[in-house]
């Protein structure tokens, strides 16, 4: 993949992990942004995500590190760092070291994950992570549908903004999907930092019928760009979230979960397989866009046609405010 003219350092909130790779004690390996970090979780159950290596003299914490307690310790010289980043014991010196602090990132689990914000200006969060239950205030919650289906695919050649610009791309659903007709977007709303994309699609019938006579479709749920969330509406009952991080300059990790409803009444294991076998049919749907994307190069300027022009340009316009300045870019 040629590399995208958009910076691989965006503004947002952005999946590091799942909440249940990280258990009580555990500290946890990881590179997002061309930075080395840990992910550990206190004995309170609290989650601290911060840059890898002591002050001290450098000491990879992902390696040899432990919790103790509500601190990690140093596996090198046993200097201990609470969750704000700062040194709260040198076990050799009657006082800590109140100058230096190890960077830490905002964190909020939620959607069954770990997210950070990742600003390189150092803004505090200015948005929140949608959530894809609440964040469509219609009462459902996770006990309405079966455990969350699964997809992490690690280090491909890819830009988080492809994946949101496939949510306006109405004419890929036809060839991608093998939808029947074309789908009819009925919401771009890129008023602010949380995005909202609807439309009008079938998976079924014949290319024969009309858009007015389906009653299906997609709500989505942009959280900047790093994470999008989806209900459905009209057909077999599910819940998406894309989450995508960029790891270093070229590369992002992929993660995609899926929820199926539950049918009230009916928690039978030939439910619970049908249930697995259709979340597998959603992943197989996102990965046929995954199978795009990594060998994309991004096109800028694309040369779209006319009634393309109104939805990439709004969702270019809108991503640039997530990039530092020097190298926003859009349509």
């Amino acid at each position: 993949m040629a590399k995208p003219p958009l910076s691989m350092t965006p503004s947002g909130w952005f999946q590091v992990a799942w909440s249940d790779e990280i258990g009580i004690g555990d500290v946890h390996r990881m590179t997002y942004f061309g930075r080395e970090m840990v992910a550990w979780r206190a004995q309170s159950g609290l989650l601290t995500v911060m840059d890898a290596y002591c002050e001290h003299l450098g000491a990879h914490l992902g390696y040899g590190g432990r919790v103790e307690g509500e601190v990690i310790q140093c596996p090198f010289h046993g200097w201990q760092w609470n969750h704000e980043g700062r040194n709260v014991c040198i076990p050799y010196q009657d006082r800590p070291n109140r100058g230096r602090r190890i960077r830490t990132y905002p964190v909020v689990e939620r959607n069954e994950s770990v997210y950070i914000w990742h600003d390189i200006e150092g803004r505090q969060p200015y948005f929140d992570v949608p959530d894809v239950f609440a964040s469509f205030d219609d009462g459902t919650s996770a006990a309405d549908y079966y455990p969350q289906a699964r997809l992490y695919r690690p280090q491909l050649e890819l830009h988080p903004q492809y994946v949101l610009e496939n949510g306006v791309d109405f004419a890929h659903f036809k060839f991608v999907h093998q939808t029947p007709i074309v789908p009819v977007f009925t919401r771009h709303d890129f008023d602010e930092p949380v995005s909202y994309v609807d439309f009008t699609i079938t998976f079924e019938g014949d290319d024969g019928q009309s858009i007015d006579d389906v009653t299906s479709g997609v709500e989505a749920i942009n959280g900047g760009l790093g994470v999008a969330v989806t209900k459905s509406w009209g057909m077999v009952d599910n819940r998406t979230i894309s989450a995508i991080t960029p790891v270093d300059e070229h590369t992002s990790d992929v993660r995609f979960m899926v929820y199926i409803g539950r049918t009230p009444g009916n928690d039978s294991p030939k439910a619970e397989a049908r249930a697995q076998q259709f979340a597998q049919d959603v992943i197989d749907q996102f990965l046929a866009d995954v199978n795009i994307w990594q060998h994309q190069r991004y096109s800028d300027r694309p040369a779209l046609a006319a009634a393309e022009n109104e939805g990439f340009t709004a969702i270019r316009k809108w991503a640039t405010q997530f990039y530092p300045p020097a190298t926003a870019s859009s349509v």
